[in-house]
């Protein structure tokens, strides 16, 4: 290299590697960045003994440091060469250090931990903390509050074994069996996964030539000790023959349906035996608060006596279940968030006291813990009805007798009518009110009431508020004029039977 490159690399180094005196035996102050190289050759690489620094600019500190070899490009020079360290030059390494730190630390937190526990800095005053209690006890614990104290029990109550043990003679099984037809309907097993009925099939026996074989697996429950079982009518909807298997017995007993209830979704069965059977109190699902425990037993995929807990979610719950043979439309549904499974259908739901406040009828099978019972303030009135096979009336079901249909602007233009507000009427029953008024298919329905119409779901929903045997007006658009009719609510179920 060049003369006074390695001029100025030497300046450069004696920062670094050597320690300079101002004459009067005291070291000079570091210079930051005045004797950087400006040129455009590499920089140089140090190396060090300890961990790797890639900062070129590394200054002298006040102590003694240590001197290395130096490479620059790889040719050496004579300040490169290691001189002779005196004692006095040596200086600490980087681990004394540390751990000089460490002992500092150490004996100054174990001081302070010393005298913090010896004056009692962070001990509260007996005094002011009994004053503070007493302050809680009187103010926010007050009766006044509605507010109980909590038991030791925080999660969950303490009598769910117990309830158990005393249910389990009076919860059964149900298991139904059908003769196998080469033209059931394959949708059985949505309508049944929705249900909980109907699992659990063996198919061992199916051939085709009406043999029965099991088609179902549900629950139920003692209500009397006589022998009759409540259950849901959907567990036995199409069974030929129903075996119930009862705690304490080995062999299943042959039960016989009596009355049941499509609309209710309710059936009861009959079993005899030798001696009286265990049989659950029926409480009362209005003396339930949302949030309150309960407790639901069945037998979901065929797991015996299954016992799950939860809380009641909600009440007067609507839900829609379309069938093969209909709409099952519930009402008053109690909410429960204890997992209702395929299987537990028409086990009961029981309170705290072991009382049954509802039948486990559906689940919502897109959602976890959304389960549904059917409440006692349903069936307990039609208990008669079902044992002794009595037709169970039914709740008045408000219509007219028309089938409707949107409008499009294609049908609408046919029709001579402007826009696509109204409902269509597609057909009319003979015999029902709308009949009996003169209206006509093809028509267009365009006020109700004076409610003016822009889907057949307005029509729908105005008619189904309304009560059996009220006046309804009805406008409806027929060849370019409008006229206005007027007729009675009739009951769907009365028309029908």
């Amino acid at each position: 290299m060049e003369d006074n490159k390695n001029n100025n690399g030497n300046d450069k180094y004696r920062d670094f590697f050597e320690r300079e005196d101002n004459g009067n035996g005291e070291s000079k102050k570091e210079e930051k960045q005045t004797h950087q190289v400006e040129e455009t050759t590499t920089s140089p690489t140090y190396y060090r003994y300890g961990p790797f620094h890639s900062d070129t600019s590394i200054a002298p500190s006040n102590q003694d440091t240590i001197k290395t070899d130096m490479i620059e490009q790889g040719q050496a020079t004579k300040q490169n060469r290691m001189a002779p360290v005196t004692k006095s030059e040596r200086t600490r390494s980087p681990i004394t250090r540390m751990f000089a730190s460490f002992m500092a630390g150490v004996i100054v937190i174990g001081g302070l931990t010393f005298a913090s526990d010896r004056m009692d800095w962070f001990t509260p005053d007996q005094a002011a903390l009994s004053e503070v209690s007493s302050s809680l006890d009187s103010n926010v614990l007050k009766p006044n509050n509605n507010v109980q104290k909590a038991t030791l029990d925080m999660l969950r109550p303490n009598n769910i074994s117990e309830i158990v043990a005393n249910s389990r003679e009076s919860v059964v099984k149900i298991e139904t069996y059908s003769k196998v037809n080469q033209g059931r309907q394959m949708d059985d097993d949505i309508f049944n996964y929705f249900f909980g009925g109907r699992t659990d099939r063996d198919d061992s026996s199916s051939n085709n030539d009406g043999t029965l074989r099991q088609s179902g697996v549900g629950s139920g429950f003692i209500f009397d000790s006589s022998g009759y079982i409540l259950t849901n009518q959907h567990v036995l909807d199409g069974a030929s023959e129903i075996k119930v298997y009862v705690e304490g017995y080995d062999e299943p007993f042959v039960a016989k349906k009596l009355g049941e209830s499509y609309e209710l979704d309710l059936a009861a069965l009959k079993i005899e035996g030798d001696k009286p059977f265990s049989a659950l109190n029926i409480g009362d699902a209005n003396d339930l608060n949302v949030g309150d425990w309960v407790v639901a037993i069945g037998n979901p995929y065929g797991f015996d006596h299954t016992v799950t807990v939860g809380v009641l979610s909600a009440k007067e719950r609507p839900i829609t279940i379309p069938d093969a043979k209909g709409t099952r439309e519930y009402r008053h549904l109690l909410q429960t968030d204890a997992s209702i499974n395929p299987g537990n259908s028409g086990g009961p739901l029981l309170n705290l006291n072991g009382e049954v406040i509802g039948i486990n009828t559906a689940v919502n099978a897109q959602a976890q813990g959304i389960g549904f019972a059917i409440p006692t303030g349903t069936f307990t009135e039609v208990l008669d009805n079902l044992k002794n096979d009595i037709p169970i009336p039914k709740e008045p079901a408000p219509y007219i007798g028309v089938a409707l249909a949107n409008l499009d602007e294609t049908i609408a233009g046919q029709l001579g009518f402007s826009g696509t507000k109204g409902s269509l009427i597609n057909q009319v029953e003979v015999g029902s009110p709308a009949h009996r008024a003169g209206i006509q298919a093809g028509d267009i329905v365009t006020e109700v009431n004076g409610k003016s119409i822009e889907s057949s779901d307005d029509v729908v929903n105005i008619i189904k508020d309304m009560k059996v045997g009220t006046k309804v007006s009805i406008k409806v658009f027929r060849e370019g004029k409008t006229y206005e009719v007027v007729t009675i609510v009739g009951d769907r179920n009365l028309e029908s039977n």
